[in-house]
């Protein structure tokens, strides 16, 4: 397996392709216009410029890496010879089973079709293909080329032989792959959600402020970042669809999105990607908010 197509190029794809092409592997980077993967390829030199400066990889690296990843905005062309395609679009289940008919379709019929998604379904995504044995969830974490997990998720069809493929690849790109199975939110999402929804609801209740809920968790509970702080690392918005994601899979309550969530979202207060979240972000640097602003 030495060829590898990724599908997006914004923050999780292009950290995906970064890794591979760093560990030796041939990439073609896919999305639908020129200036995407332009803002992609930029990303992932800026973040080997940082490798290059704490010394951890050489310039002949960095120059390696980059040949190692060509780009495509057609996407039946980009992944016609690959061995393993990584879906990192949207996480939008529509936007995902749409790339998912046509991977089935443009795809070689060995290829193993996997998707980053952080909480739907790959029985789901699985279902609109003719290889659910070769379906399977490869979800990487933010920002990728630091970060050790990668969780591994069964479709209810994802074969063995797969799953081990996998598995094996992971640990090729100094990954530690987890094995889940596949349900609402997985293992890292059904956990940590619902207790960055809480923090939500705690200051929406008017309990405490923004700055005290994060000092809380990382001085009381060792947190590296504060719950608030991470939803604005994460998004706003994925952090919706992904309580929406869990809501709705297991119809209890307790997964129901706090409603100042969801009008922060419709406010396109989204965190740091719009400038403005629990914190504000519009001056380059983290920036507190005041706390009344989000009493209910």
């Amino acid at each position: 397996m030495t060829k590898i197509a990724v599908i997006g190029s914004g923050t999780m794809g292009n950290g995906i392709a970064h890794t591979f092409a760093q560990f030796g592997y041939q990439v073609n980077l896919i999305d639908i216009n020129q200036e995407a993967l332009n803002k992609g390829l930029n990303t992932v030199s800026k973040n080997l410029d940082r490798q290059v400066a704490k010394g951890t990889i050489t310039e002949e690296d960095k120059t390696k890496t980059l040949q190692n990843i060509t780009i495509f905005i057609d996407l039946k062309s980009g992944v016609a010879e690959a061995d393993l395609i990584v879906e990192a679009a949207s996480e939008n289940l529509d936007i995902k089973l749409k790339i998912f008919r046509d991977l089935d379709a443009y795809a070689k019929p060995e290829a193993i079709l996997a998707s980053n998604t952080s909480s739907i379904s790959i029985t789901h995504i699985a279902s609109v293909t003719s290889r659910g044995e070769k379906v399977i969830g490869m979800h990487f974490m933010n920002p990728v080329p630091v970060m050790k997990l990668v969780e591994v998720i069964r479709g209810y069809a994802t074969s063995d032989e797969t799953t081990e493929l996998v598995m094996n690849l992971s640990q090729k790109l100094g990954k530690v792959p987890v094995e889940v199975n596949d349900y609402p939110g997985f293992v890292a999402n059904r956990i940590l959600m619902p207790m960055i929804n809480e923090a939500i609801y705690t200051l929406f209740e008017g309990v405490a402020g923004v700055e005290e809920i994060d000092t809380v968790m990382k001085l009381g509970m060792a947190h590296p970042m504060g719950p608030l702080q991470l939803a604005d690392f994460i998004g706003l918005d994925v952090c919706l669809a992904i309580m929406n994601v869990l809501y709705k899979g297991f119809g209890n309550p307790k997964y129901a999105p706090c409603p100042l969530l969801v009008n922060m979202v419709m406010a396109d207060k989204k965190g740091v990607k719009s400038g403005e979240g629990f914190y504000d972000y519009t001056h380059g640097v983290k920036e507190a908010k005041p706390s009344a602003k989000f009493l209910s």
